[in-house]
């Protein structure tokens, strides 16, 4: 019997061995490392995004959000200047829905507000115009808490607004590097 266990425990490393190296040379990539925008491209132009949306100002929180995030995350230059940039990114913001998904029971408010950002966004490079990056679909979901006692209650929507949009910032310049 002891040949036999031993002849099987040898088994298990092998077959590990051999899968590890199927599976390391059939394409499986870990995620999060790529910038797949072409080395040419050195400066993004980032337009204002349009708004389709009834809600005031989130083009704005947008534009300077994506802005921010492509400037400290990634090897681009960016400015607002089409003209002085190798590759433009449009965007527009499409829809915008805020639902309230938790209530305190006390004072019937809303607690909790799930934010549905969907957008349109293109980069493109500017001489040659060949899409680099488009989704016409994307969506991004942020949850806030809003606070139910009256005394320290304020106007939280500016606040949320701004960070909702440096998480679809981060979303998006994620989705354009990684061609997601």
């Amino acid at each position: 019997m002891k040949p036999r266990l031993r002849r099987h425990s040898c088994r298990l490393p092998l077959a590990f061995c051999l899968l590890s190296g199927f599976l390391s040379s059939c394409g499986y990539h870990v995620a999060g490392r790529g910038d797949l925008i072409p080395k040419e491209v050195r400066t993004i132009a980032v337009l204002p995004f349009t708004n389709a949306t009834p809600r005031y100002k989130i083009e704005q929180y947008l534009t300077r959000a994506v802005h921010h995030e492509l400037a400290t995350r990634a090897r681009f230059r960016v400015t607002p200047e089409e003209g002085e940039a190798d590759a433009t990114l449009r965007g527009a913001v499409t829809n915008i829905f805020i639902t309230p998904v938790i209530f305190d029971p006390a004072s019937g408010r809303a607690t909790s507000i799930q934010v549905i950002t969907q957008l349109q966004a293109t980069l493109a490079e500017r001489r040659t115009g060949k899409v680099l990056y488009q989704n016409q679909y994307f969506e991004a979901r942020e949850r806030y808490e809003v606070s139910v006692d009256p005394r320290a209650y304020f106007e939280e929507s500016e606040v949320a607004l701004e960070r909702m949009s440096r998480s679809v910032a981060r979303s998006l310049v994620s989705a354009i590097l990684e061609k997601f």
